[in-house]
């Protein structure tokens, strides 16, 4: 990421610019009638072997559909290599990296704005499917039945697409839902269940971490944020997921700090303002506590 500051945030209209200035890649992302919601063939991906994309994020969902071939992205500072038969996943503002695509690659490429499934309650999504998950994996093997399934109805929603013309929004959202039912079969049933609301809260948390981390450090500012109280947010994120809202404020700090040490042109003190309005020591300190190295000793093992 050469003279970067931050990692991008794209929206579905910016990703033809993005794509294009990062891999040379020139597809059309959307149609005027089509802004929630995008989908091609990765077949129609030239060049697959260059198709690199820098650590952005988006404020849209997406899955790749690998039916044949081979894939490397990350997922937070995770990477996954996947092959034949599976899905990757990836909530919106997650931050991620392709870093490679094979030749022989065949399958579907799709994004989509969560608000088209507004008849459905709020985090609809990420509390029935764990893949939309921050914490989860985000690859799924499929078995050959599901891949049949899925496949055929990727290939309707691409029809629908490149009609080019109004189409019923609900109709494409209840399609993805069939699709995310159909992979949720593969998932093993977790023997725990959380209180829903506890859960809306947790996630709205986490979204909001993702959203404001540069901006807002305090848990009494997040729980303003989400109009409740502090000890609240504490408990809804404890009961779910056995750690603080701290914790979670902390980790996603870490996070950021290790894309921009890793990606980033800044300096290791200008890191630490920006992302902590901290001196560079009082950052340092605090980096190897959560981490167990410092800043320059992560630098020197990216």
């Amino acid at each position: 990421m050469t003279n970067k500051e931050n990692i991008p945030t794209i929206n579905p209209s910016e990703m033809h610019g993005f794509h294009s200035s990062t891999t040379g890649w020139l597809p059309v992302l959307s149609f005027s009638s089509h802004q929630d919601y995008h989908i091609n063939r990765i077949e129609d991906i030239a060049n697959k072997s260059s198709f690199q994309v820098l650590p952005h994020r988006k404020t849209v969902h997406d899955f790749i559909f690998l039916k044949k071939g081979r894939s490397i992205r990350s997922k937070g500072l995770n990477t996954f290599d996947f092959g034949d038969s599976s899905m990757f996943f990836l909530p919106a503002y997650q931050i991620t990296q392709h870093e490679m695509m094979s030749d022989n690659a065949e399958g579907f490429y799709c994004h989509f704005d969560e608000k088209i499934f507004e008849f459905l309650p709020k985090n609809y999504l990420s509390k029935q499917f764990p893949f939309f998950q921050y914490q989860s994996n985000p690859v799924i093997k499929m078995s050959d039945a599901t891949l049949q399934s899925i496949g055929s109805i990727l290939e309707r929603l691409l029809e629908l697409y490149n009609d080019r013309v109004e189409t019923n929004m609900n109709l494409i959202a209840i399609y993805l839902l069939a699709i995310f039912e159909e992979i949720k079969k593969e998932i093993p049933l977790q023997t725990s269940k959380t209180k829903n609301s506890f859960f809306d809260i947790t996630e709205r948390y986490k979204h909001a971490l993702s959203q404001n981390i540069y901006n807002l450090q305090n848990i009494s500012d997040y729980a303003e944020l989400l109009h409740i109280t502090p000890n609240y947010l504490n408990k809804c994120v404890k009961t779910c997921t056995n750690k603080t809202a701290q914790d979670l404020l902390k980790e996603m700090i870490i996070l950021e700090a290790k894309t921009l040490l890793k990606y980033s042109d800044l300096h290791i003190s200008e890191i630490a303002v920006k992302l902590c309005d901290q001196t560079p020591s009082n950052f340092a300190r605090f980096f190897k506590k959560q981490t167990g190295v410092t800043p320059l000793e992560y630098l020197q093992m990216c």
